[in-house]
Formats: structure tokens, sequence, C-alpha cells
């Protein structure tokens, strides 16, 4: 782990395992998935230690705070140690969202299954 150093954004973020591959960091990078201090990064802008690194994915928005230069992927446990991970945790169930029934426009009138299904994610069953 190089302490002084830095790093392209998309090496650093495979190597510390935000990403699977490092085509797939790149892509995510030229997509504007990744910001380094609150800009945009491209994949070969640089990041050393103290720099907060935004990843959006599949999941939530991950924060971390790099405080070791990785170029190589090394093992998770070293790999933990490179960032400080400062996500905030998901809302209990109670606070997210409920699912609501969404029709086609123009689907016409639902049918007696459809309605039943729409009076069960209401509640009204």
């Amino acid at each position: 782990m190089d302490r002084s150093g830095r790093a392209r954004v998309d090496a650093w973020t495979w190597a510390v395992r935000l990403f699977k591959t490092r085509s797939a960091a790149a892509v995510a990078c030229r997509a504007g998935h990744v910001r380094v201090n609150g800009e945009r990064a491209k994949p070969a802008t640089p990041v050393g230690v103290g720099d907060e690194v935004r990843v959006r994915g599949v999941g939530p928005e991950r924060v971390v705070v790099v405080r070791g230069v990785l170029v190589k992927r090394v093992s998770a446990a070293l790999a933990a140690e490179a960032f400080e991970d400062l996500t905030p945790p998901p809302p209990p169930p109670a606070e997210r969202p409920a699912v609501v029934a969404q029709r086609d426009r123009g689907a016409g009138r639902p049918t007696k299954r459809e309605r039943r299904e729409i009076d069960r994610l209401r509640g009204r069953a």
C-alpha cells in the first residue's frame, strides 16, 4: 500500500473492490457514476489519501474516503484498510416508500384479478 502517492480512480476503485473489473470501473467513470471530491471523475482522475470518492451503482451510493493508495488488486482484508466507508445506513423498512400499483396508460379497465392484486398491494385485502 503506497500511502504517499496517487493512483487513477478507475484502478483504485477496482483495487479496493468497489467494482468487479477495472473496465467496469472505467465505464462507470465515463458514465458519470463516480465523483472525486464532489467533481465528476474521468477514469484517469488521480486520487490520493484524504480524497472522498462517491460511487453510484446498482445499490445505494457508496461514500468512501481514501486511506491508502492501491493500484493492484489485493486481498479483501488489505483492501478494507485502504478506505474508510462513510456510506449512510439504509433507511429502516418502515420509512421506505410503499410500492404503488401502476397500469400502462390506455390499458383499459383492470380485470377482476388485477383489481384483487391492486387491493392486496394497497393493504385492503
